[in-house]
């Protein structure tokens, strides 16, 4: 018996919030006494698979199948129930995400589990079992009771410290039954986000708003980010008249993010755009004005004009380094 981790992949690399479901299973596992085992599916090479067992994993489970590249939740779903019942297991943890919630939804009903979203801290089992998550857009938590005998947890993003230590997983080709329905949903186009770091993985976040006076400007917050190694991000003003595309727009309609540090510039802090970072560990705030309702929410803030501030911050981020 072991406890499964579903692993989600983009474009052959394995996504960090999977890496972390499988250092949380891991802490799970421990206590419980069992093993961790990941089922992967798609392309994905060998380098990327032992990164699972440096995060705590102590086999993977491989469904080396082209047909899975794109997130089929359907084919999806019924791969990752058939690798369940091989390993006879009785948890699923998976990353809190899009594809995530999906098929973790379907997977509660193939296989009559309870299901908890938004994990930000390990079960307690003193009675009953109960599972802590997070709320109202991370305002506030909430503990959740499972009384099923099978279970699946969505860990939130940045929620489990990422473990690095752990041995060498054993890889084993796994073969999956899966028919035409399983493939009926088609992508017929995606549309790709760009950047050096994507906006959904990255740990930092550096966006900018309508204090920025316009996209002439946009290098500032982008010499800021590729010397922190960081994601773009606007507020929704800013795509709205189109000075950055939609896919940066970070807010409770745009993207959420749960970066380790969120850096919003010219931000004035409405609640929408709060409401999709406020799960970020860290905030600062650059903003000319002292009153902007942003610095209620920041852990640090620069009360100062952006075109002053970032050349200098930028410039002391790449001395550091």
């Amino acid at each position: 018996m072991s406890i499964l981790v579903y692993i989600e992949q983009a474009e052959g690399a394995i996504k960090k919030t999977s890496l972390e479901a499988v250092s949380y299973a891991r802490a799970l596992a421990d206590n419980e006494g069992t093993g961790v085992t990941a089922v992967a599916m798609g392309s994905i090479e060998n380098s990327q698979l032992a990164k699972v067992g440096a995060a705590g994993a102590d086999k993977v489970l491989h469904v080396n199948n082209e047909r899975l590249n794109a997130g089929i939740i359907q084919a999806h779903a019924s791969a990752v129930a058939q690798a369940y019942k091989k390993v006879e297991a009785k948890t699923l943890i998976l990353a809190k995400s899009s594809l995530g919630d999906a098929v973790a939804a379907r997977l509660a009903i193939k296989l009559n589990a309870g299901l908890v979203s938004n994990v930000t801290d390990l079960p307690d089992t003193s009675s009953g079992y109960k599972v802590k998550r997070s709320i109202y857009t991370g305002k506030a938590f909430a503990e959740t009771s499972i009384s099923t005998e099978h279970k699946i947890l969505a860990v939130k993003k940045n929620a489990v410290d990422l473990k690095t230590d752990g041995v060498e997983a054993e890889v084993e080709l796994f073969e999956v039954a899966l028919s035409e329905d399983d493939f009926s949903a088609k992508i017929t186009s995606t549309d790709q986000a760009t950047g050096d770091v994507l906006l959904p993985e990255a740990d930092i976040v550096v966006s900018g708003g309508r204090g920025m006076k316009g996209p002439e400007n946009w290098n500032l917050i982008e010499d800021l980010a590729k010397s922190l190694g960081a994601a773009t991000g606007c507020s929704k003003p800013v795509s709205d008249i189109g000075w950055r595309p939609h896919h940066e727009h970070v807010g409770q309609t745009g993207v959420k993010v749960a970066p380790t540090l969120y850096i919003a510039i010219g931000i004035s802090g409405a609640i929408q755009h709060l409401a999709g970072v406020n799960s970020s560990k860290y905030i600062v705030v650059i903003n000319k004005d002292a009153d902007a309702p942003f610095f209620k929410a920041a852990d640090y803030g620069i009360v100062g004009d952006a075109f002053e501030v970032l050349p200098k911050l930028t410039e002391a981020v790449k001395a550091l380094k």
